[in-house]
């Protein structure tokens, strides 16, 4: 018996579309697929999200010194001359940053290997902010696949897989 399903694709593809999928589903929530790729996605998702879990508060506040660029009111940078030449005008302020400590980090760089960048999303970040805390109390069964039937197509079954 196999450790997992092949999906009908080579390895490169097989891990690409999947790898796509988990994205997609920690991005937004939930994905409608078919049962057999909403079976091996769900591995994957599980994983990362008791991951999360494990390292969630495993950081430490640093309160950092920072060089910010001054800007107008239009939101350009200011400049002045010195020495004949024009030079950017910074200003420094305080920052408070989350420093992950090595497992944390370790962690995250692991989920990094998994989830591909999405625009506009950081899906690393909300597994550690978002999603992972409404998970603390609960032991694995992450997601929920929900049978919606089949496809017109090819008659494959569709599900929904979500996020609990």
């Amino acid at each position: 018996m196999a450790k997992y399903r092949k999906l009908g694709r080579t390895s490169s593809q097989r891990k690409a579309l999947l790898r796509g999928q988990v994205t997609q589903l920690l991005a937004n929530g939930k994905i409608v697929t078919t049962e057999s790729k909403a079976k091996e996605v769900r591995k994957i998702a599980e994983g990362l999200i008791a991951m999360a879990v494990r390292e969630k508060d495993n950081f430490e506040e640093v309160t950092v010194t920072a060089k910010v660029a001054r800007k107008d009111k239009d939101g350009k940078r200011v400049k002045e001359v010195v020495d004949g030449k024009k030079v950017t005008v910074y200003d420094e302020v305080q920052k408070t940053i989350k420093k992950d400590l090595p497992s944390r980090l370790h962690a995250r760089r692991e989920m990094l290997k998994v989830l591909y960048t999405v625009k506009g999303v950081d899906v690393v970040g909300k597994l550690f902010d978002e999603i992972a805390p409404k998970y603390v109390s609960r032991n694995g069964g992450y997601t929920r696949i929900v049978k919606i039937g089949q496809r017109k197509g090819d008659g494959a079954l569709e599900v929904v897989l979500e996020l609990v």
